[in-house]
């Protein structure tokens, strides 16, 4: 294992990087342990090297943006998509030529797709998780958790190649590859100016008066957290939250009856938690919030029928592959083809979220279901 902790040091690696055809990755961050999380760790295989980058230690990551830009040379991950949003949010860095092994394994029909779990079926390597959730922002950081930070991405390259030859066999290495340029696209959410109800789970089920105190509860968590720097789960679970919002306590006293509230917890933030209470029930009615609903488009009879008749089809086919029936289509893609009833494989590709590698594989037969439905 190759350790990187400083600029003079990633420069020299990034010309070895440079030379190979793919490199696999992998990163650790500190989500368990602070407000904003950050990339506390990157790994690096190569078929010769596995490098541990310090992120907190280097000063310049760009030097690696290139190397993960350029699309001759392949980008090994399992899946990528909070490691791709996380490294777009702290460095910049952009993903091409994405190959990720979990997509990967879904498209030949495995059921456990976990990296563990494909590496104890593939090489019979059993991996030890007992540091996934340890504080990664700790320096100096303890050769085993050094060792853990590496023991996955030493057979990303060797799995990837395994797994591509199997899709080959298939023919459906084209669609998992559409499905990683995709991924390669996405970015960290935004959720600055927007209400923090709205990736609450829960929240769509709540009147609008609940709904006021549900924000106020969790302002004044993001307060706390920031002022702490500690994750929000770690301030107040959600649980513990949807409750003070259903039952509005009113007293200090009511909050004892919630479980999961500590005594230290109630005695420390108690009080504050009553006035945010007595914030949202003191709204007045026109400026209470309303959680945005989704309009449900309802079917006409025959599109109803298209629908029915392609997700039959939809399970004989995915019991057929072995697949998840979602992967071969999701619900919502199987409406929007029922409402838009195309004519020809080539009148797909206006509808919105549906795949080429899905118009190729199985436009003939969409068409000609939607055919026998009327």
């Amino acid at each position: 294992m190759l350790l990187i902790e400083n600029d003079a040091d990633l420069n020299k690696i990034v010309a070895e990087l440079q030379k190979g055809p793919a490199i696999g990755v992998d990163l650790e961050a500190d989500s368990m342990f602070h407000y904003q999380e950050k990339v506390c760790l990157l790994q690096i295989s190569t078929h010769a090297l596995n490098i541990v980058i310090d992120p907190l230690s280097v000063q310049d990551l760009s030097p690696l943006a290139p190397i993960f830009a350029d699309a001759r040379i392949r980008k090994v991950f399992h899946g990528a998509d909070y490691d791709i949003r996380s490294l777009y949010r702290d460095f910049g860095i952009e993903v091409h030529s994405l190959f990720d092994t979990q997509i990967a394994a879904r498209f030949l029909g495995v059921r456990e797709t976990g990296l563990a779990s494909l590496l104890k079926m593939r090489f019979d390597v059993l991996c030890d998780k007992k540091y996934q959730k340890k504080d990664w922002s700790q320096r100096p950081l303890p050769a085993a958790m050094l060792k853990y930070a590496v023991q996955d991405i030493c057979y990303l390259l060797p799995l990837a190649d395994i797994l591509e030859r199997e899709l080959m066999e298939k023919g459906l290495l084209f669609c998992v590859e559409e499905e990683c340029e995709r991924l390669s696209g996405v970015r960290p959410n935004s959720s600055r100016n927007k209400p923090f109800f709205l990736s609450f789970k829960g929240a769509a089920r709540l009147d609008p008066r609940s709904l006021a105190v549900l924000e106020k509860i969790l302002c004044f968590r993001d307060q706390v957290a920031r002022h702490r720097d500690r994750p929000h789960f770690k301030v107040l679970g959600n649980k513990q939250i949807m409750e003070i919002a259903l039952i509005k306590p009113a007293t200090k006293t009511d909050l004892t009856g919630i479980q999961g509230l500590s005594p230290r917890l109630i005695d420390h933030m108690g009080k504050s938690i009553i006035e945010k209470v007595r914030e949202g029930l003191s709204l007045p009615d026109e400026a209470l919030p309303v959680y945005p609903k989704k309009v449900r488009q309802r079917l006409k009879s025959k599109e109803a029928a298209r629908v029915k008749g392609l997700k039959s089809w939809r399970e004989r086919l995915s019991g057929k592959w072995g697949v998840d029936p979602a992967l071969v289509c999701t619900s919502a893609q199987i409406q929007a083809i029922a409402i838009a009833n195309p004519v020809e494989p080539e009148n797909m590709e206006c509808i919105e979220d549906i795949k080429k590698w899905q118009i190729k594989l199985f436009g003939l037969d969409i068409c000609n279901i939607l055919r026998e439905t009327g």
